[in-house]
Formats: C-alpha cells, structure tokens, sequence
C-alpha cells in the first residue's frame, strides 16, 4: 500500500497513550546540548515540483542508452522487456522477506522453484538452489562444495586464466586462510597446460564457457580427465549462451556456476546481480543457500516448501561450511520473468542475434587494416582485436563520437594495452556497428 502519514488527531492520541503531552517531550531524556538542531529545511514543494527537481538529478547521470555500447567483460547490455520490472514492483514480492512459513508464502516459494527448475534445464545440471549475490560468490561457494566433496582431504584448485579475473580474484580471497592452493591462472595457460596440472590432490578444475574472451572452447574428454583424478568440474557459464550452446551437462560439468545479469537485470552501474548455482544431485547436500521443493498438501493440493537450507549459518552453526544464508530474490524473480517471457524459441532468437551481429562486427574490423580480429576460436558474442593504438587512446576518440568501445584486456592479461575486448549483444544495430568500424578506420 502507498505510505500514509498519520494525522495530528493520531499523533495526540499516540501520545497520550504514552502519557506525555508533546512529541518534544519524548526527549527529556536527551540534554539539550547533545539533541540534533531544527532542521534548516527550504519550503515544501507540490509533488509535481519534487518530481521535476528528481528528473532533473536523474538527468546528471548517463544511461547506457545515450551511447553505443560494445563493452561486455560480465556486465552485458540486454533488452529487458517492460513486463520484468512491472512484476518487480508487486508489492507481494519486494516486501518479502525469507519464506520461512510456507503457509504464506506460496507466491514466493512457486516463484523461486520455477528460477531453479529454468536454470537446472539451461545447465543440464539435476538442481539449482535459490541464487547467490552474484556470479563470483557462486564460483568462490563451487570451492567450498570441492574441498567438501573431498572431505578435506584435498586442497588444489585449478583455475583457466580465461575466468572472468574478478571471478578468480573473489574466490582467492574467499577461501585465504583456508589452506587452499590455487593454480592455473597466473600466465596465459592454455586447455592442455592446466589438464598436466591435474594430479591426486586436485579438488576442483573450473574452465569459462564462453571464456572471459568470448571464445567457445572445445571441452571434449575434460570430463573423463578431471573425474579420473576424483576431482568436480565446474563450468563458469554465460545463460543465455547456453540457449544456443551445448549444456554443461553434456559436457560432464558436476557444478555450473555464473552471474544470471544477461537473464533480464538491467547494467545498473555494476551490481546488483543474481549469481546462479547449479549441480548434479551428488552435490546438493554439498551446496549453500536454500532449495524450494514442490509436493503435495495433506488434502492433495500442489504446494512449496523451503526443503534444503544444509550450510545456512542459522542452522548446525558449528558445522556449516559457508556463512551464506541469503538469496537474490527479487533478482532471481526477475531472471525467472524474464526466461517465462522469452520460452525456449525466443531465448535461442536472442542468443542468435548475439551471436550473428558479433561476427558481422568482428568480419568488418577484420577488413580495416592495421587491426586483427582473434578468430582462432569459435566466439559467441565477444572477441578480441588488436589495435593498431593502445585502447585508451582509440575509446577516448569512441567516447567524443558517443560510443564505448571496447574493454582494454591490457588491465587483466598481460599488459596487453593494445588489445580491445569487443562486445555485440541484440541492442547494438547495423548502423551502430558500422559507425564503430568507420571510427576505427580514421583512427588508426
């Protein structure tokens, strides 16, 4: 319901139950000295006169839509349909809390079981549980799964050094102090190079799918490797790649991890996003956070219950192997939107537009000379150029024109200043892309 703030008639009668005259008696207690000055307020304005003065501060901000947008590197621009954020604003689900008594929490119970069904069916992977904060803290709660599923016993974690670096660098800090090793990703270690790395203390090998340079690897018998060693295999994964891509599932993944952000959740300046959490059931005891399950009433009617809450910090406390006991709920609702809205045909069509203008892009910078386009993999909606000038000198003249260009890798792999990140998703269209391949021309 809309706020509504009490009367004066309400106010009296509040403090005579109380038993004090004024509200300024309520602070006798308080020595005058230390209670907080009048207030020096300017003079009411009509609600037609805040909301100009509030547009007119939203205006001081840009918005990914006043430029052209090539910049992905985990924060992706996607079209969110209008019907997303109208169910955000119900007031049944922002104001609710965690859906302890399933006697009154159906609405949201449902909501929460058909997010984790609709990412197990994208991941290929037997359940998902109810969202982490976002993509990283999944990938870092995938560590503790390992160490667990080894009983301790094991403590090497292998990373591709094509995981998004944020990614890495959370689950470093996460588990430090924790006698875990982490190998792999310091260098430019290619497929080959981390599976010689696998030996009997491995707990975990986790590879990105697409990689944090867009390009689709070939995973073929990993699977067999890493399970001989008797260790998990997690794929950190794009969604909405997945409408297109063969499943982690069928690639053997015991655990799939990633940020749900391209499922509908807007840039929002970096956060807040929905980190996804899918595994195969001889994990899921294993996982943090809560599970909804569907069965039945004692008079036979469906119904929802919070049926796995195992490593939640309120339960078993000196036992639990993880202090996460939270979820992304709204973000998780607006994921689930989102993937009701689109249906198997529509997420495969937005998938393929990705897929399709990232390479018309990438097949006209190839054409300027002076740049190369990486295309020594397959790619899905990224890839990298090298440039003729170093990247920050090339998006400086982007940004005049109103684009923004490309991420500069030379930040996160070895100091490659001269190589540009390239991101094409369904909001970029041809003529856009053109005006980013003219510019490029001039300015090499």
């Amino acid at each position: 319901m809309s706020y509504i703030p009490h009367t004066d008639v309400e106010r009296q009668q509040m403090l005579s139950a109380i038993g004090v005259p004024t509200i300024e008696d309520l602070f006798e207690a308080v020595p005058a000295a230390y209670r907080f000055p009048k207030l020096d307020l300017p003079p009411a304005l009509s609600e037609m006169e805040v909301l100009a003065e509030l547009q007119s501060l939203a205006e001081s901000n840009d918005s990914a839509y006043d430029f052209s947008l090539f910049r992905g590197a985990g924060a992706y621009h996607h079209y969110t349909p209008a019907a997303v954020n109208h169910m955000l604003l119900r007031g049944e689900f922002y104001t609710a809390y965690t859906p302890y008594q399933p006697e009154v929490s159906q609405g949201t119970l449902q909501a929460i079981f058909e997010y984790q069904t609709m990412i197990s069916q994208l991941t290929g992977m037997d359940g998902a549980n109810a969202s982490h904060y976002d993509g990283a803290t999944s990938l870092a709660e995938a560590v503790t799964v390992a160490l667990e599923a080894s009983r301790r016993k094991k403590s090497k974690v292998i990373l591709s050094p094509y995981i998004n670096p944020q990614y890495r660098a959370v689950a470093r800090t996460y588990h430090q102090g924790n006698d875990v090793t982490f190998v792999g990703d310091e260098g430019a270690a290619e497929l080959s190079d981390l599976v010689a790395m696998i030996d009997d203390n491995t707990a975990m090998f986790a590879v990105a799918y697409p990689n944090f340079l867009g390009q689709i690897e070939d995973f073929k018998g990993l699977a067999d490797q890493v399970h001989a060693a008797g260790a998990l295999l997690v794929f950190v994964a794009n969604p909405l790649a997945l409408a297109l891509l063969k499943s982690p599932g069928e690639l053997g993944a015991d655990i799939v991890v990633g940020d749900g952000q391209t499922l509908g959740i807007p840039l929002s300046y970096g956060g807040p996003y929905v980190g996804f959490f899918a595994t195969k059931l001889a994990q899921m005891r294993r996982i943090a956070g809560r599970i909804v399950g569907e069965t039945v009433d004692k008079t036979g009617k469906k119904a929802y219950v919070m049926t796995l809450r195992p490593r939640e910090q309120d339960i078993r406390r000196e036992k639990a192997t993880s202090n996460i006991c939270t979820n992304q709920g709204l973000l998780a609702l607006a994921a689930t939107v989102y993937l009701s809205l689109m249906g198997k045909h529509g997420l495969k069509k937005a998938a393929e537009l990705n897929y399709h203008k990232a390479h018309y892009a990438a097949t006209q910078i190839a054409k300027i000379p002076g740049y190369e386009v990486d295309q020594s993999k397959p790619f899905f909606n990224e890839f990298v150029v090298k440039c003729p000038r170093p990247v920050r000198e090339i998006n400086e003249v982007l940004l005049a024109e109103g684009i923004i260009g490309g991420y500069e890798l030379g930040r996160d792999y070895l100091y490659l200043y001269d190589r540009m990140l390239v991101c094409v998703t369904e909001m970029n269209t041809k003529a856009e892309i053109d005006v980013l391949v003219d510019i490029l021309g001039e300015v090499k």
